[in-house]
């Protein structure tokens, strides 16, 4: 079962008040350079294959602390950049609100290519088509870690859950927080959501009784074997 971690950028200067959307030269803050190196702290324990980011400066600095301790290369992958939001890249948050745009953005993200820029729609389909791509490279004892953007890790949140794409305002993905799905033969599993604390995974040992071998499924009758 190949196990992929989710993690957002750190704080920048834009993060809240304005859509950084690909705006070249968007660096961690200070608060953000410090989030990064918590982050690394916060994945001590756990084995890494691969850490990949997108391309943007925000997320290579996220990773770097996290590449450093480990000996890593950091490999960008185009398809995890950002949203192209087009004509809303650099805006306030408070002026897109005032945008007919912004509810069917809320309610019904299906539906919404941004003016001058990308759907939410291609937006996912990239970023799944990157992962299961990445899964098939690692293999399935692969673990590796995907430093994303807010949209774009909540539209493979969606996809993993088997929600549909106007559900995904219903995720959450904060700065510096790590979410964990295991791809697994039959269904992908959502282990952690938007998680800010010291990251344990499964060990292999605890992942016998509940796999294919004994029921034909990926988990164990009532949720699994758990970690304890």
């Amino acid at each position: 079962m190949t196990t992929l971690l989710l993690a957002r950028h750190g704080l920048t200067r834009l993060t809240g008040p304005v859509l950084a959307g690909r705006t070249p030269g968007v660096h961690l803050t200070e608060e953000g350079r410090a989030q990064a190196e918590a982050l690394a702290v916060r994945l001590a324990g756990v084995r890494l294959d691969a850490v990949v980011s997108s391309p943007l400066e925000r997320c290579r600095e996220t990773a770097g602390p996290l590449v450093w301790q480990r000996g890593l290369e950091l490999v960008t992958d185009e398809r995890f950049v950002e949203c192209g939001y087009g004509a809303w890249t650099g805006r306030p948050l408070k002026e897109l609100a005032e945008d007919p745009l912004w509810p069917v953005v809320q309610a019904h993200p299906s539906a919404v290519t941004f003016p001058g820029g990308e759907s939410l729609a291609e937006v996912q389909h990239r970023a799944v088509a990157a992962v299961r791509e990445w899964n098939r490279r690692l293999g399935e004892k692969g673990v590796y870690l995907v430093c994303s953007h807010g949209d774009v890790i909540k539209a493979i949140v969606a996809d993993a859950l088997g929600l549909h794409l106007d559900q995904f305002q219903r995720i959450t993905a904060d700065p510096a927080a790590v979410t964990v799905i295991r791809y697994a033969r039959l269904r992908p599993f959502l282990l952690k959501l938007n998680d800010m604390g010291e990251l344990r995974l499964p060990k292999d040992s605890e992942e016998k009784d509940g796999g294919e071998n004994l029921t034909g499924s990926d988990a164990a009758v009532g949720g699994g074997p758990g970690t304890t």
